[in-house]
């Protein structure tokens, strides 16, 4: 059962380095675990090639058939671990990095002292993840972007984004009042997506609204680095208040446009209605829901 297990974690993945991780094995490992299988079924079921891995017409026989059998027993095994007196298994969260820092972050401590047999992973992505194909758990994203098939649950207040840049900079750069002068200013860019454009700067005022694409050496995928590149003065950066506050406070930055910058509504963390929420999973939303502006 457990070679039939990484068969079917190899045909899903249509990788066996894929798959090897998932398992905690080595690819070459789990190659031998392979082919042993199929020479004691004596059928081929995957078809190799040097770029894909597929299953054939047996392999996908056999993943239609034992697949789903497989995932009710780890999904019963799984419930029965979950008898325990303290929640106990993995929560897989998917969120950009500014949502990581300055939502989960400061509750995470204090978390995973309670619940000490609580694993939780956070993988940071810019783009709209398809938690149900990836395996997630939940996903967090801006309110307004979440699909309404979803269960959403409020984490974070509405926030606003403001335009920085170091006292060093306006010293050689005039200060903009209007958004459109951001075209004479060496901005910092962000691309959420790889394969995406990149992000136009929102702005509004006074019920009128403009995107304005602005121009820059730097560009990121990751506000993280956008913040940085602003610290270091190579231009001005478009990033959360909450991140900038800080650093305006202590005069490192200063803020520009600030009666442009619109306020936006606050991050939510979603996941499937049809999802049976593990004792685990309930925990860490419990921790991390917004409640009176904490």
């Amino acid at each position: 059962m457990n070679d039939v297990q990484a068969f079917i974690a190899v045909a899903r993945e249509k990788s066996f380095t894929k798959a090897a991780v998932i398992l905690g094995v080595s690819p070459s490992a789990l190659s031998h675990t392979i082919k042993n299988l199929e020479e004691r079924l004596g059928v081929r079921l995957l078809a190799r090639t040097t770029r894909n891995v597929a299953p054939t017409e047996a392999g996908e026989r056999l993943m239609q058939s034992v697949a789903p059998l497989l995932d009710q027993i780890n999904t019963e095994v799984k419930r029965i671990s979950e008898l325990r007196d303290k929640p106990a298994g993995n929560v897989r969260i998917t969120c950009s990095d500014d949502a990581a820092e300055g939502l989960i972050r400061p509750k995470l401590p204090e978390f995973l002292k309670k619940y000490p047999d609580i694993i939780v992973e956070i993988c940071i992505d810019y783009s709209f993840t398809n938690i149900v194909t990836e395996r997630f758990d939940a996903g967090i994203r801006l309110g307004e972007s979440i699909s309404k098939d979803m269960i959403a649950v409020r984490i974070g207040p509405d926030w606003r984004q403001a335009v920085v840049g170091t006292p060093e900079y306006f010293q050689r750069y005039p200060i903009p009042v209007m958004p459109q002068e951001l075209a004479l200013h060496r901005c910092i860019n962000i691309r959420h997506n790889p394969v995406g454009s990149i992000y136009a700067w929102e702005f509004e005022k006074d019920g009128h609204k403009m995107n304005i694409r602005v121009n820059g050496q730097l560009l990121s995928n990751s506000i993280i680095h956008v913040m940085n590149g602003a610290l270091d003065g190579i231009g001005l950066a478009y990033v959360p208040e909450s991140m900038a506050k800080p650093h305006i406070e202590s005069g490192q930055l200063i803020e520009v446009l600030a009666d442009w910058s619109p306020i936006f509504e606050g991050f939510h963390l979603y996941y499937p209605n049809k999802r049976n929420k593990s004792p685990a999973f309930s925990a860490f939303v419990d921790s991390i829901k917004y409640n009176d502006g904490n």
